[in-house]
Order: C-alpha cells, then structure tokens, then sequence
C-alpha cells in the first residue's frame, strides 16, 4: 500500500531499531474522522498503532499530538485505562511530521449510542462502565503523574465562553436569538467553584474502546482536546447523547430506556457522582454550556460547507443542529 509522503522503509527501520521489532511490517490506516491520521502497524510480535500530525501548515496549538502522548504515558499507572504509549519521535525525517506509537489494545468501539445488538443488563454495565471511568479521570491527582502544568489554572469556563462567542462570531452569518441570550446568560451565572481537574474534552460513548467480550472499558481513545479545566464539562459533554434524539447525532432522546437497559441522564450522573472525589454537582449551567458549544461547533461545520468544503446539503442540516442546540440550551435556562 502506497501512501503519499510517507516512507514507510524509513519508519520500519525506525520501529525495529527503537522497538525491536520483527518480521514483515504490514500498515494500514484506521477509518473515521480522527484529524490525527492513524494506522495499524502490525509485525509478526507486535501490534501497534500510529497517530500522526497530519502533513502542510497547521496552527500552532492544533493537531498536538506531542500532548496526546504526554497524557497516554502519564496515566499509564493510574485506574483510567489508555493504551500502553510506546515511542514518540519529532523527527520530521523519519515520515515527515512528528507521530507516536502505542500498543493496540483489543476491544469494541461504538458509534451508536443504543449499543446495538447487546443485551439490556450489557448496556447498563457498560454505561455505569462509561460512568465509572469519567470519574477516574477526574480522580487523577494531575501533580503527582507530572500534569499539573498540563493547562491554564482556574477560570475554565470563563475563557472557553469567551473562546466559544469568538467562534460563533468568525462561522455564523445569521442571526440566532438562542446564541445571543446564551453569550449574555453564561458568563453570568458561571457557578463560583473553582473545582480543577484532567478534562478529556470529547468524553462521549465513541471515544471508549470496551473489552471484546465484557462490559468494561478498556482504553480511553482520543485525548487531542485534553488539558486542565472543570471536571463538569466533560460530564456535561457526554449528557449530550440524552439532550438530542437519535437523528441528531445519533442521540438518545425518546427511545425506551428502562428497555434497552440504559439508565437515564440522572442515574447516570447518579453513578458518576458515586465516585468522583470532587464532589460538584451537575447544573443547568453545565449542560447549557455543553450545548452552546456543540452549537457552536455544528455552526462552524455548516460554514464550512457553505464555503464549498462539503455539500450545501451537510451546510443545511448541520445548520439545523446547530439551532436545535442552541434552542434546547437557551431552554435549559
């Protein structure tokens, strides 16, 4: 398999001076939307994979995946379950951009939000599974695994406010009366703790590789939008998937809960209370913000493909996203 601009002879001498490893080195790339590239790097005795800068001119602070392997290692000895990090090299020589190795852990990942095909009792495992991990997370005491200046200290959701009307204000070119309350009722009713911890920033059911046969996590998947900041965020995020129902996004809203057997918002934010040490409790606040975000965030991608990125048929019903979560936001408060 040929893949421009990258040399595969010079990363397999690479890989088997820094790893010894052996045999005939076999790579492939991981579908899906990581705007890391990635890939399976196989060997007779080793199966890694490989996350890399994607090649050209980036901006400064994207694509750092200099952080992702920073996060992986630190919390190698910690109860958040991440695959082994292997090597990192910023040797640009070697396949062009920096890039890093990890062990490929075995599992199951899934995009829908249903878990589909499972049992009831599986499912409900496996989101107080989802639960439990997230309060993990939050649990790791950032100074003693070398995270401590990992992210800007206090203020979170002050500066990602900010950060957030400053994009809506770059990507939206119409007007959203939901969008404008929000920037006005956010920063004022910002909840006065100053609670800190390691955020994974797009914590949801897609980014948990679960064990191949039980209802556990194995490895926590895409940590580029990790730093420092309020361990409620990332609660907030993963509420998400209740907030919207299942032709946005692939969200839960509406469905027969008790009979898939996954529990409701409030159980399980129930769970992940029982075992966070922090001890904050989710608010409208929180939930208001996850969604101004998310909103945000659709409105950036209909921009884009307004601007001929994508067709005007993802601009139009990205757009409506955006305003359906903008509109559940502004109903939060």
């Amino acid at each position: 398999m040929t893949m421009p601009g990258f040399d595969q002879a010079r990363l397999d001498g690479h890989l088997r001076d820094a790893l010894g490893c052996s045999g005939l080195m076999r790579i492939a790339p991981i579908a899906g939307g990581q705007s890391n590239p990635t890939f399976f790097v196989d060997y007779d005795d080793r199966a890694l994979v490989l996350r890399k800068q994607p090649p050209g001119d980036l901006l400064p602070s994207a694509h750092a995946i200099d952080r992702e392997y920073r996060v992986i290692r630190a919390l190698a000895e910690t109860a958040v379950p991440v695959a082994p990090a292997l090597l990192y090299c910023d040797d640009r020589a070697i396949i062009g951009t920096p890039f890093y190795v990890m062990e490929k852990v075995e599992g199951r990942v899934f995009h829908d939000c249903t878990l589909p095909g499972l049992s009831a009792p599986e499912r409900a495992a496996m989101y107080a599974a989802l639960a439990e991990t997230l309060a993990a997370l939050h649990n790791v005491d950032v100074a003693s695994v070398g995270l401590a200046d990992y992210g800007r200290p206090g203020n979170y959701f002050a500066r990602q406010i900010a950060r957030w009307s400053r994009q809506w204000e770059l990507s939206g070119d119409r007007p959203d009366p939901h969008i404008e309350r929000l920037r006005t009722w956010l920063p004022a009713h910002i909840p006065q703790d100053e609670t800190s911890g390691l955020v994974h920033g797009d914590y949801r059911i897609g980014n948990v590789m679960f064990h191949p046969t039980q209802p556990r996590i194995v490895a926590l998947l895409d940590w580029e939008l990790s730093t420092l900041g309020h361990p409620l965020a990332d609660l907030a995020h993963a509420a998400i998937a209740w907030q919207s129902a299942p032709e946005e996004y692939g969200g839960l809203a509406g469905l027969d809960l008790d009979g898939l057997g996954i529990p409701s918002l409030q159980r399980f934010a129930g769970i992940y209370g029982e075992h966070a040490h922090h001890g904050a409790a989710l608010q409208p606040f929180h939930l208001a913000f996850a969604l101004f975000r998310w909103a945000v965030i659709f409105e950036g991608i209909a921009a884009r493909a307004k601007a001929g990125t994508a067709s005007a048929g993802n601009a139009a019903e990205t757009g409506r996203l955006a305003s359906a979560f903008a509109r559940r936001a502004a109903e939060l408060i």
